[in-house]
């Protein structure tokens, strides 16, 4: 007879192949068709509010690994957030405005693109932009990313675009804008000025040489040493293209200087760079003449060494003796401290390169040149005029346009700027950062260090697609215009439909008030201010036009979170906005993620091959394994990504998904509400596992609630390996196969498995949503919500939590490892196959032996062989023993006969007349 038509065997319609790319895109439809975002917000109405707020990606592209990373990211929180009882709104949103779209659609223009009006561009820019909103949106939502996605706010909508006026204008208000020349960022490339966080630094090659100034006052006591000798003071650059800038040489008021004789001439220089510096020029021999501080050179000075000016020794303290020659050449157009310095000692903040890079025609030998052809040019005539030492290249990193990532140069140029010790901004920012939680930890010191540090914000754009900073100049008498209450009369006009188009489309006139008169000569007409806002102060605004507008949302939030590169942007210029106009953070919590590099740790690049893109991973993982990628590392480091990578969590979630199958299938007959078996009624290993899962469910929990969801995966993935799949679930095969249908301890059996599955669902849902969601609509239940995702996170019932049970488990469990030991030892001498052909001699020491004793039933079912026999001592007539600690082991074949039904061995086989080949456990089963 065969009897397998009487065995309890699983029975699912899950399938077991999971074919995420083809099925995700019919759950995206149920849920589109079920209104999930909006049923989830129904049912989370009462619940306390708790807000991740969006930081807006550039619409300039479809979507990358690190978006796929930033949004799957914040899906974890919002889901995990909610589930934990939570009313987590989302609302996603985009940058609109700004060079990334700008420089688009120039490159998609050409050369016509700097002819166009400035309302063409706009339009031009607004429609890439909304093309590429539509096409990421689609993008996020097939990752399974919840969120008000029919809400999305835009950061050029004309209601934002007006608060981003105001915003400014409040700015204005408290006195802290100003236009004045500095040094900032310039790209000669997209012809406008950069914040810090569109600098990118790259490798790049530049000059390195070694420049003679002559000398032309020095002090009394260094005369003598000088007599009859060409002297000069020598400087190091990377920047060649600098030095007709150049005004002035610093030198440490406390380092020691040497005038150093090297044949005809006399070198000033660090006196501990001296012989670093003679050997890069390879000068032998030379002789020091003299040693003096540098603040003996206070009100002398050198010469420059082609144009008819002094360049005066200046005292500093960031005068540096790493490299170069301590002393150090200063351009107060082109350097921040050069700036500082020369500032504090009257001198004019020169730049005479224009817009585009080239030199002004007033500079000597170079007038017309692009300042990187001058470079070369300029070390030749260096060379030529006798005033190089040296010359060579050196590698290092140099600030690069973060759109068309060429170099940028350091110029002076008149921009806008909010004074950040004016009024207190940067120490009031500086004590906000002390207010908010960091993740990691470390991120408070590093944006500290970055706003106590930096210099004033730099907020002036050259560019046409953004938001204009809103002030006007007299046509009389070139007066500045710019007042709070212009400003808010402006935003008001904008707010109501065209936006900031308005700037562009209506005269000075027509957007001032009426009757408004210049301060200074009491003129009244204007000129409107040509530079828009920078596009950090844009989206550094959103806490205003979206926080504290959208109705479902509230102010602060409780997280901002993005990759750590926004220390330095959004993170830092939403700090500066909200303190600067409110006087507090606009977040209590800012999470920072790494980025993804290839599977070796090296940043991606085309010219390495390296390259991984969303676009090659969906059709063949799914958006489910991209989701186990970004919960399986710590986000806190750079992620790596790889197609073996990959594939090795394709197979970690393939196990995953095989134990929920496994559960489901043994489920098929299971009524939760019928077949009910209350936990103390169940066995003691059903109660073990339930022991298990209430410390998983703890340890998940508490992983969510830290934000360390590489410990929720793992966790996940070892209770399915191990816990499950290699124990609890091999053990009770046999319980549930062979037992009849209604059996106690097969429905205690069930009844397990589906608080197991339960929990499992309701625990992975943040993380394997559509996983989740499939699992859940397979499992038994009569009440059940109808999406794993409008349920909270599974509680532990207090019965689950047997300590005692536990730790006499874990005793068995050792003892159960020796076993296997024992039995691998016999199936490789050939003694036995499965462990069912086994019999199992134990004897322990005495405490070990009378527990062994009391859990004796148990022990054949625990170790999954025929029988377990304990003696009185260790056996010599046992084929294969087994030592450890406190423990004999000994394994010999299994007595009688295999069971054709369960494949136990047992004496007892043939017992039974109508069914002589089936055990006595098998035998009445099949009868019944």
């Amino acid at each position: 007879m065969d009897y397998k038509a009487t065995l309890n065997l699983p029975k699912t319609d899950f399938p077991m192949k999971a074919d995420l790319p083809k099925r995700e895109p019919e759950r995206l439809k149920q849920w589109e068709q079920q209104g999930i975002y909006r049923r989830i917000r129904e049912v989370c109405k009462d619940r306390p509010l708790w807000i991740l707020h969006d930081g807006p990606p550039y619409a300039n592209g479809h979507i990358h690994l690190g978006h796929v990373l930033n949004k799957i990211l914040k899906d974890f929180v919002v889901k995990s957030k909610t589930m934990a009882g939570f009313n987590a709104v989302y609302v996603p949103g985009w940058d609109c405005h700004g060079l990334p779209i700008e420089h688009q659609v120039d490159k998609e223009m050409g050369e016509k693109a700097w002819a166009l009006p400035p309302l063409e561009k706009r339009r031009r820019c607004r429609e890439y932009a909304l093309k590429f909103v539509e096409i990421q949106r689609e993008e996020f939502k097939r990752l399974g990313v919840f969120g008000d996605w029919g809400s999305a706010y835009l950061t050029m909508t004309p209601h934002y675009q007006a608060t981003i006026v105001r915003e400014f204008g409040r700015f204005v208000g408290k006195g802290i804008v100003y236009k004045g020349k500095k040094p900032v960022h310039w790209c000669t490339t997209c012809r406008t000025a950069l914040a810090q966080a569109e600098v990118e630094y790259e490798d790049h090659t530049s000059p390195s040489i070694f420049v003679k100034f002559p000398l032309d006052r020095v002090p009394d006591s260094l005369s003598p040493h000088i007599e009859g000798k060409q002297a000069f003071a020598l400087i190091w650059t990377t920047t060649p293209w600098t030095l007709p800038a150049n005004l002035a040489i610093a030198l440490h008021p406390e380092h020691e200087y040497a005038l150093v004789e090297a044949g005809e001439e006399l070198y000033l220089l660090a006196k501990d760079r001296v012989a670093a510096t003679m050997a890069v020029a390879g000068i032998k021999p030379f002789t020091v003449r003299a040693v003096f501080p540098g603040s003996a050179l206070k009100g002398y000075a050198a010469h420059h060494p082609w144009m008819d000016r002094d360049a005066p020794f200046l005292l500093a303290d960031f005068v540096a003796l790493d490299e170069g020659t301590g002393a150090v050449h200063i351009a107060p157009g082109h350097g921040e401290e050069d700036y500082e310095l020369g500032l504090r000692s009257g001198l004019s903040v020169y730049n005479p390169v224009d817009d585009d890079g080239r030199f002004l025609p007033e500079v000597p030998h170079f007038a017309g040149m692009n300042v990187w052809d001058a470079n070369p040019q300029i070390i030749e005539f260096l060379r030529n005029a006798g005033k190089l030492l040296a010359a060579g290249t050196v590698s290092h990193t140099y600030p690069h346009c973060w759109r068309c990532k060429n170099p940028t140069l350091f110029r002076s140029t008149e921009q806008w700027f909010i004074s950040l010790d004016k009024n207190g901004l940067r120490a009031r920012a500086l004590e906000a950062v002390r207010q908010v939680r960091w993740i990691p930890a470390w991120g408070e010191e590093r944006i500290a260090n970055m706003i106590q540090f930096r210099p004033d914000w730099c907020i002036s754009r050259q560019r046409v697609w953004g938001v204009p900073i809103v002030a006007f100049y007299c046509r009389s008498c070139r007066g500045l215009l710019v007042e709070e209450r212009i400003v808010g009369h402006v935003a008001s006009l904008m707010a109501q439909g065209d936006g900031a188009d308005l700037w562009y489309a209506r005269e000075a006139n027509e957007l001032l008030p009426a009757g408004t008169q210049c301060p200074q000569c009491g003129g009244s007409e204007f000129e409107k201010e040509r530079d828009i806002l920078d596009v950090w102060f844009d989206s550094g605004c959103s806490h205003a036009a979206v926080l504290e507008d959208h109705p479902e949302l509230r102010w602060p939030a409780e997280m901002y979170l993005e990759g750590s590169d926004q220390y330095r942007g959004w993170f830092h210029s939403s700090l500066l906005e909200a303190v600067g106009t409110r006087a507090v953070p606009p977040y209590r919590t800012v999470l920072s993620h790494g980025f993804f590099v290839d599977g070796e740790g090296k940043k991606m690049s085309k010219s390495l091959g390296n390259v991984i893109t969303a676009e090659e991973l969906m059709p063949k993982y799914g958006a489910e394994i991209l989701r186990l990628w970004v919960a399986s590392e710590d986000y806190t480091e750079d992620i790596r990504v790889s197609f073996e990578i990959l594939t090795r969590l394709a197979e970690a979630y393939r196990r995953i998904r095989n134990t929920c199958r496994f559960l489901l299938g043994n489920l098929a007959d299971f009524n939760p509400r019928e077949h009910h078996v209350a936990p103390p009624e169940r066995d003691e290993l059903d109660r073990w596992i339930l022991l298990r899962l209430a410390r998983l469910t703890e340890k998940i929990r508490t992983a969510y609630d830290d934000y360390q969801f590489h410990t929720v995966f793992h966790a996940l993935h070892n209770f399915c390996a191990v816990d499950l799949s290699s124990l609890y679930l091999d053990i009770i095969k046999d319980r549930l196969y062979t037992s009849a249908k209604h059996a106690p301890g097969r429905r205690a059996a069930q009844a397990t498995c589906h608080d197991v599955l339960v929990t499992l669902t309701g625990l992975m849902a943040p993380i394997l949503s559509f996983t989740a969601e499939e699992v859940w609509g397979y499992l038994p239940g009569v009440q059940k919500a109808e999406s794993v995702h409008l349920t909270t996170f599974p509680s532990v019932p207090p019965e689950w939590v047997d300590e005692r049970l536990g730790a006499e488990w874990e005793r068995l469990l050792n003892v159960r490892r020796e076993v296997a030991k024992a039995l691998e030892l016999a199936r490789q001498r050939g003694l036995i196959g499965s462990g069912l052909e086994a019999r199992v001699n134990l004897y322990g020491e005495e405490q070990l032996q009378r527990f062994l004793k009391q859990k004796a039933g148990l022990l054949a079912t625990l170790f999954i062989v025929s029988q377990v026999e304990l003696t009185n001592g260790p056996r010599e007539d046992m084929p294969v023993t087994h030592y450890a600690e406190g423990l004999w082991v000994g394994v010999d074949r299994a007595r009688g006969t295999k069971c054709e039904r369960c494949w136990v061995y047992s004496e007892r086989v043939g017992e039974d007349r109508d069914f002589p080949t089936l055990c006595e456990r098998c035998a009445p089963v099949v009868r019944g």
